[in-house]
């Protein structure tokens, strides 16, 4: 069967999330995934394990502590090997917010007063505001400013922001607002050329499919956990030949010990040895749908995110479409998913109705919502949006269907 044939078994996967029967939320329908998304069984069942029986200081030589350090060391291993990273590449950390800020303060050593920074007007603030406050250091912040007509980050644009004295690059893989898969490959190879360090956020990309950091070439790359069916965690992967060579950010005692370095404090551990249960809802997906077992874990999310991406165009494409063709909303981005070019993260506005207006209307039909700018202000600002009204959103993952999307369209036509 090839995989044009195969389809993702979305009552499969409803299954595996005990959200879908639990007594408040079983009647809504999800719209708020790119806030935060639902987790399987999996991970609660590896959360409970290790609070159950090994919620003690890891790494000695007693059994519980034993098992608690490995089970701590397969999940790094695990998840490292889920996005082609090293090992020592990966670092998880209290949020990518915080990620970022330990990162930016690091990287401070490459750059000499006057080095220009570029960040984007399309990212979410947890990658602009800690490369911003490099210009306390002497940075000078240079913004890449998305085609208001299109929304769309354009590659000519960076090639003319870029000079001699470019040092960083911040750039979202993937708008939390507008949507679009930006082409990080070649941002990179354009900045690569210039020998810019980049810095990809990949936190409204990586709930749709797990990211292949080498294959992209980005320097350093973050998302967020708990919008990838985890606990609330960030990830940080960094290439090993820059994070060796950074400052220490973390205890004296851990100088050279990279990724450490890079982690003040380190993990918490329960929830770290819980994305194993990540890995293992994955492995599952691919073993109801595949017979073949000879692949490596790289291979397998792979294929497993050609089913979740051709799934979602399914059920985000009626939606786009729409609201695209309502003369009183106004959406934000590209009007279909086509090859993965846009998450299935909708935001629009109306010309009749402020978004806290609607966001409420669509939640007295059991739709949860909401609107925001959704820490994406500079978006907003620049497309001029309400700042503080922001956009109605509606984000959805593979565990969404159709009959969610039929109660969104329903809903809407109401008004």
């Amino acid at each position: 069967m090839t995989l044009e044939n195969i389809k993702l078994d979305v009552d499969y996967v409803r299954s595996q999330f005990p959200a879908f029967k639990d007594p408040l939320s079983k009647d809504w329908s999800f719209f708020e995934n790119a806030g935060g998304s639902y987790v399987p069984n999996n991970v609660i069942d590896k959360l409970t394990e290790f609070m159950t029986s090994t919620k003690v200081q890891p790494y000695a030589e007693y059994p519980m502590s034993k098992i608690a350090g490995e089970n701590m060391d397969r999940a790094t291993e695990l998840f490292a090997k889920m996005i082609n990273a090293k090992k020592n590449e990966i670092i998880i950390g209290g949020s990518t917010s915080i990620n970022l800020y330990v990162l930016s303060n690091a990287l401070k050593k490459f750059l000499n007063v006057g080095d220009d920074v570029i960040v984007t007007n399309q990212d979410h603030e947890a990658n602009i505001s800690p490369w911003r406050k490099l210009k306390d250091v002497g940075a000078n912040i240079v913004e890449w400013k998305f085609n208001i007509n299109n929304q769309e980050l354009e590659l000519s644009e960076l090639e003319k922001l870029i000079t001699t004295k470019t040092k960083i690059l911040a750039v979202t893989h993937c708008s939390n607002i507008v949507g679009s898969v930006n082409n990080l490959k070649a941002i990179c190879d354009i900045a690569h050329k210039n020998n810019i360090i980049v810095i990809g956020d990949g936190v409204s990309y990586a709930p749709h499919g797990f990211p292949d950091v080498k294959e992209l070439g980005v320097d350093f790359y973050t998302f967020s956990l708990y919008k990838t069916y985890g606990p609330h965690l960030g990830l940080l992967y960094g290439k090993e030949e820059i994070l060796k060579d950074l400052p220490n950010q973390n205890h004296e005692f851990l100088n050279g010990q990279y990724p450490y370095t890079i982690n003040p404090g380190g993990p918490n551990h329960e929830e770290l040895v819980s994305l194993i249960g990540i890995y293992d809802y994955f492995e599952n997906l691919y073993s109801h749908h595949f017979e073949s077992d000879n692949l490596n874990i790289l291979e397998k999310i792979k294929k497993i995110n050609d089913l979740i991406s051709t799934h979602e165009e399914y059920i985000a494409n009626p939606i786009l479409d729409y609201i695209s063709n309502r003369k009183d909303f106004k959406l934000i981005g590209k009007s279909s998913i086509k090859n993965k070019n846009r998450a299935p993260t909708i935001s629009f506005v109306s010309k009749n109705k402020s978004s806290k207006e609607i966001s409420k209307l669509l939640i007295k039909d059991k739709i949860a919502t909401r609107n925001d700018n959704f820490y994406a202000w500079r978006c907003l600002k620049h497309l001029g949006i309400d700042t503080d009204d922001g956009v109605v959103r509606l984000s959805m993952v593979h565990y969404n269907n159709i009959s969610d999307s039929n109660k969104i369209l329903n809903s809407l036509d109401k008004f």
